[in-house]
């Protein structure tokens, strides 16, 4: 028996940012690309995963540092069965990031989709930041929660002047570049 090998190494991708940023967007337009390359990929976006799998879970400091170890231990296992994740999640602290870099090591890149808070405000169809300025919602990362920006991202998607189908080819351009420094290095 053979095993398959694919153009693209198996990967966990956190894609990090403030809320509506284009976590998602982006999510898809990567997903669809490694699926045309014929990479086995799978998108866990917070808001359909929070809401299917643990809804028990709100949006205090200690709910959100669970709700990213969940995240982190699915990604880890869907990974370790060959499938690259592509996780959409705010993850705003980064002590949280770094532990999640340290549980799924090698593998992990740290995406952060920064898109200005004006920009993400104007593309809310959810009409949440209103919401959350006027004290409507509580814990509302970017406005009364905080969101600590990456200080150091393996990429940095700017969406505010590109479309997502740009940023998703420019993370598999990074990733296929440093694949090949890895494997140039190591012979």
């Amino acid at each position: 028996m053979t095993c398959r090998s694919y153009p693209i190494p198996s990967k966990v991708y956190l894609l990090t940012g403030l809320p509506c940023s284009g976590k998602s967007t982006i999510a898809i337009a990567l997903n669809k690309q490694l699926q045309n390359l014929g990479q086995p990929s799978i998108i866990l976006d917070a808001d359909d995963i929070r809401r299917d799998l643990w809804p028990e879970l709100k949006y205090s400091p200690e709910d959100r540092e669970e709700n990213l170890r969940r995240f982190t231990s699915l990604a880890k296992r869907l990974s370790d069965q060959g499938l690259t994740v592509i996780m959409a999640l705010l993850a705003p602290y980064e002590v949280i990031r770094a532990k999640m870099r340290d549980a799924i090591g090698h593998k992990f890149v740290e995406v952060f989709v920064a898109t200005p808070l004006s920009v993400c405000e104007e593309r809310d169809v959810k009409g949440m930041y209103k919401k959350a300025r006027t004290g409507e919602i509580k814990e509302f990362t970017g406005i009364s929660a905080p969101f600590e920006v990456p200080q150091a991202p393996d990429i940095t998607c700017f969406t505010q002047d590109t479309i997502p189908e740009e940023e998703a080819a420019t993370i598999l351009d990074y990733v296929l570049k440093h694949e090949k420094m890895t494997e140039a290095m190591e012979e």
